[in-house]
C-alpha cells in the first residue's frame, strides 16, 4: 500500500465547499484543514502510482482548488 500526502490551496472563502466535496471521495482516508500557507492535508492510500493520480487529478479539478503539492510516504 503506497501512502500519499497532498496539500492543498484553495480560493478564499472556496475553503468549505473543497473540503465538503474532498471529504466525500471514497479514496480519501483522512482530511485534515491547517491553518497556514496550505489550508488542508489529505491522506490517500493506494495500491500503485496510477491510482493515486487518477485521485490527485480529482482532487484538482474540485471547484475553488489552486494548487496541491503531493509527497509520497515512505514505510
Amino acid at each position: 500500500m503506497n501512502v500519499y500526502f497532498i496539500l492543498v490551496n484553495t480560493k478564499p472563502l472556496e475553503e468549505q465547499h473543497a473540503y465538503m466535496t474532498i471529504s466525500k471521495m471514497g479514496e480519501v482516508s483522512e482530511i485534515h484543514p491547517l491553518f497556514g500557507e496550505y489550508d488542508f492535508l489529505v491522506k490517500v492510500e493506494t495500491l500503485n502510482n496510477e491510482d493515486a493520480k487518477k485521485i490527485i487529478d480529482k482532487i484538482r479539478m474540485v471547484k475553488g482548488i489552486l494548487a496541491t503539492k503531493t509527497l509520497t510516504g515512505i514505510k
